[in-house]
């Protein structure tokens, strides 16, 4: 868990660097000025249930008050098409930019359906950045097709992605 932990951190920090900011500048304890920056409003997390939720503690240390919504989507064990059964999100998730949380990127097509759930509720794909530990070639690509504005951030990129990450992390394998 320890490293994985530190493998969501560094994805969440890349993540965040990719979100607008503007300068401003901190008073410190001490009374000294220092220049710094701020996120612009409008960010927030959306989990993809259950694995995404590992991720959540990552994005929360880093930004204790962002909103996170959460897409439950399950794929069917014989066909492996994706089926959304829950999602709940900010209600002006439109106007924000998206850290899309999901660690294990294998064939693409969750992901790909949660997009298409964001962009129902109004988001664009442009400000929608997947957070993702592993990633296969295929899904990657297979996100990249379908909507070639979304920006992927991952640790590795390889043509075997772990598996059960989530039941693993959370020890209920």
């Amino acid at each position: 868990v320890f490293s994985a932990d530190r493998l969501i951190r560094l994805v969440v920090e890349e993540g965040l660097n990719q979100l607008p900011y503007t300068k401003c500048t901190v008073t410190t304890p001490t009374g000294y000025k220092y220049e710094g920056v701020k996120f612009e409003k409008g960010n927030c997390g959306v989990s993809i249930m259950r694995s995404g939720e590992a991720m959540e503690q990552g994005l929360r240390d880093c930004c204790r008050s962002i909103r996170i919504g959460k897409i439950l989507i399950q794929s069917d064990e014989e066909t492996q098409r994706a089926k959304v059964y829950y999602a709940k999100f900010p209600p002006d998730i439109y106007r924000r930019k998206v850290l899309l949380m999901y660690p294990i990127l294998s064939t693409g097509n969750t992901v790909i359906e949660a997009v298409k759930v964001l962009i129902e509720h109004g988001v664009q794909p442009s400000v929608i950045i997947l957070l993702s530990l592993f990633s296969t070639p295929h899904g990657a690509k297979s996100i990249i097709q379908e909507f070639p504005e979304i920006t992927i951030l991952t640790t590795e990129v390889h043509p075997v992605a772990p598996t059960h990450f989530g039941q693993k992390y959370f020890g209920t394998d």
